[in-house]
């Protein structure tokens, strides 16, 4: 016997309850229920649950207590921390779902149509109101979690509901991928920040050198955490190369230790740093972020991110004609195909030769005030 009950939201949309109650010579022998948003999906949950049900050992194998997402993935948070620390924002994103209503299914109930709806309430007002690509990047996570939980822990999950969703949802019209950015600074914008970051510095001296940072982050193509973890002894100077610790990549982060080649302009900006603590650039990333979003919000200037600064810095070396390895050598990129973002050339040679801020970048003086006190 099949049931569908309508339930009323607090704004005002309906969900869908469809129960299943199995009876045997007059008892009970199994019930099951799951909320949908839509009429036409409980119906069709109805009707393919009832098949499945029909056949030979499948009622006994329906009262098998199985594992909720929630387990699953906290067995996974477990054992893969037994061989690497997962990065933050991917623990975070396992959390998050593990405690939305998706965490109560279970390995068995799990299915394409669950995560479709659930990429779908993601999307939604109830869910957040994330972009597509956000909601992807949930599924790609817990695609992580699915992907070893049945031939590793012999949970029930279908092998094939993950790519059946990711289908569904790219024929629905949602474009899961990250958007590749293709913002770059401009000399004026560059002017108008390092004219602000002077200004600041002449102020407070002790504040963070956004002018070496600025100039940095651009001429070495490294990332803002990245520049914050270099230590003096990191630095090969005679090799003009550093040892970049805890490099970004895509399925490994913690212990992708890279060695890095520095332009020269980079490697002179590092020359000028005080050696008074263990770190080159002893600041902190967040407050860098927040200096850089501050001032551009200050000045006017839209959409720029620290980030695109490395974007910058890549394009920069192909516009003066080198080849991948070479940039590869410099970024650190492993998958030379991942560097098709950076063919939003401007032109061809250097647009910073003689470029005046360079000079006022190296002779900036260096106050690092209670930073040399740990």
């Amino acid at each position: 016997m099949a049931t569908i009950r309508v339930r009323k939201r607090t704004n005002g949309s309906s969900s869908y309850t469809a129960q299943i109650r199995l009876i045997r010579d007059g008892a009970q022998v199994y019930q099951e229920s799951q909320t949908f948003t839509r009429k036409q999906t409980a119906q069709a949950w109805i009707r393919k649950r009832e098949a499945e049900l029909d056949q030979p050992g499948a009622i006994e194998r329906a009262n098998r207590e199985g594992v909720t997402v929630k387990e699953m993935i906290e067995r996974y948070v477990l054992e893969m921390e037994k061989a690497r620390a997962l990065g933050k924002t991917k623990l975070a994103t396992l959390k998050a779902i593990s405690e939305s209503y998706l965490g109560q299914i279970n390995d068995q109930d799990l299915n394409c149509q669950i995560l479709v709806e659930y990429a779908v309430w993601r999307m939604g007002p109830e869910g957040g109101g994330v972009l597509p690509q956000t909601a992807g990047n949930d599924l790609a996570h817990l695609g992580a979690v699915l992907s070893i939980a049945r031939p590793a822990w012999g949970y029930q999950v279908d092998p094939h509901a993950m790519g059946d969703a990711r289908k569904v949802l790219r024929k629905l019209g949602y474009n899961m991928r990250s958007r590749e950015r293709d913002r770059r600074p401009t000399l004026d914008e560059l002017d108008k920040l390092l004219t602000h970051f002077q200004g600041i510095l002449a102020y407070r001296p002790s504040s963070i050198n956004m002018l070496k940072m600025t100039a940095f982050a651009m001429f070495s193509t490294r990332r803002q955490e990245e520049i914050t973890r270099i230590k003096w002894s990191d630095l090969d100077e005679e090799g003009n190369r550093v040892l970049v610790r805890d490099m970004k990549n895509p399925g490994q982060k913690l212990g992708n230790d890279v060695w890095c080649h520095l332009p020269p302009e980079a490697m002179a900006i590092i020359k000028t740093m005080p050696k008074a603590v263990e770190e080159i650039f002893p600041y902190n990333a967040e407050s860098i972020s927040a200096s850089w979003t501050r001032a551009c919000k200050f000045l006017g200037i839209e959409d720029l991110h620290f980030h695109d600064l490395r974007h910058e810095g890549v394009s920069r070396l192909f516009e003066m004609d080198w080849d991948i390895p070479r940039v590869a050598s410099v970024s650190g990129h492993r998958d030379w195909n991942s560097m098709r973002r950076y063919t939003h050339l401007r032109g061809r040679g250097d647009a910073y030769a003689g470029w005046q801020w360079l000079d006022v970048v190296l002779k900036a003086p260096v106050n690092l005030g209670a930073r040399t006190l740990k």
